[in-house]
């Protein structure tokens, strides 16, 4: 149940950032609203980047055999 929350948290992480860049984009907002949209950008995408890297980690022990690191191509389903 813990790892669908992350999950979750990270897709909607993810939706917020689409929408800050959305929005500073378009123009519409004011220098003081687009600096306040940018800090809290960086943030979000910080916070993505590390929910990545633990991603990322965890697979590598998962994929870990014994003291040796089995490294396998990704293959996509098509």
């Amino acid at each position: 149940m813990a790892t669908e929350k992350k999950a979750v948290d990270f897709e909607q992480q993810l939706e917020n950032l689409e929408a800050l860049v959305e929005s500073l984009e378009s123009g519409s907002l004011s220098l003081e609203d687009s600096l306040k949209s940018f800090e809290q950008g960086i943030k979000v995408a910080r916070e993505c980047q590390t929910a990545l890297k633990q991603a990322e980690q965890k697979v590598e022990l998962l994929t870990r055999q014994g003291d040796e690191l089995v490294s396998q191509p990704f293959e996509a389903d098509d």
